[in-house]
Formats: structure tokens, sequence, C-alpha cells
């Protein structure tokens, strides 16, 4: 990898990590009948959006797609909807999950060239590939992971009137 794709790459891991502890530092404090409590007409709540980030951003972003690991891809299915936890899921296992899925992509990050190619595409799912390099992917985790802490912004808010981040 030459140094300014390697630059590239530790810049836009550097973002992400931000969004990363946006998501848990937004969280933090919060009972865990409020993490597992629905505040969205959707059903979803804090901590199934965590474990969509865990399992269907940095694990299958980073794992499957980028690397390809195939026991990861055979995997994917195993979880029907990652944004219901089962009642008898410790919140802090899914809480662990998302910091080690985080640690597992930023090893996948740290060995990759921003513009190698993507090992695997989920046809399936989105059809022809919208993103061809581990450089898309970061942004879109990036893109995705943001969007997600600023769901749970508001999902704080509603349940116990917490703000991040406010400047006045």
């Amino acid at each position: 990898m030459t140094a300014p794709a390697k630059t590239e790459l530790q810049v836009l891991l550097s973002f992400l990590h931000a969004q990363r502890r946006h998501v848990l530092g937004i969280l933090d404090g919060l009972e865990p009948e409020a993490l597992r409590r629905p505040v969205l007409p959707s059903g979803w709540s804090c901590l199934g959006l965590v474990q969509h980030l865990s399992l269907d951003v940095e694990r299958f972003w980073f794992r499957a797609v980028l690397t390809g690991d195939q026991t990861v891809i055979d995997a994917l299915d195993e979880v029907e909807d990652a944004w219901q936890v089962a009642p008898d899921v410790p919140h802090t296992e899914v809480l662990d999950r998302y910091r080690v899925e985080a640690e597992l992509s930023d090893a996948v990050v740290a060995a990759a060239d921003a513009d190698a190619p993507l090992a695997w595409w989920p046809h399936h799912l989105f059809g022809a590939p919208h993103l061809h390099t581990v450089r898309d992917v970061l942004l879109h985790v990036i893109t995705e992971t943001a969007c997600h802490a600023g769901h749970l912004d508001a999902a704080r808010e509603l349940l116990d009137g917490r703000r991040w981040l406010v400047l006045t």
C-alpha cells in the first residue's frame, strides 16, 4: 500500500471511530430496560440498533464484503432480524459484540489498500455492485454509522431527555 493511500484509510477510519464513540457514548448510563424499550412506531430499540450495526454493518461490510470470509457469509442468514434482540441476550453482550466487530473491522481496513476491489458482493440483496473498493465501503459504513448515531440521539432524548454534544 502506498503511503498516501494508507494515510487516507487512517483518516477515514478515524472518522468511523468518532461515529462509533458517538453510538456508545449516547447510550452510556442508559438502564438495560431503557436500552430494550422501543421508542418509535417501527419497534426498534437502542439495543436492536447496536446489534444491527454489529451484524448488518460492521460484520457484513468488512468481513463478508471486503474479505469474502465464507464463514461470515454462511452465517448471514442465521439472524432473521438483527434489529430485534432476544430477551435472554444480556445488553452487555450486544454492546461488547459491537466493540469486537469494530476491532475486527479495523484489522480488515489496516490490512487493506484503499483501491482494492471487494472480495464478495451480495447480488441477491443489492443487484449489481454500487460499491467497488475498500474506500467505497469505508465511506458507506461511516455514513450509515453516523446516520444511526443520529437515530440514537433522538431515541435517547425521547427516553430520558439526554442529548449528545449540544452546542448552545
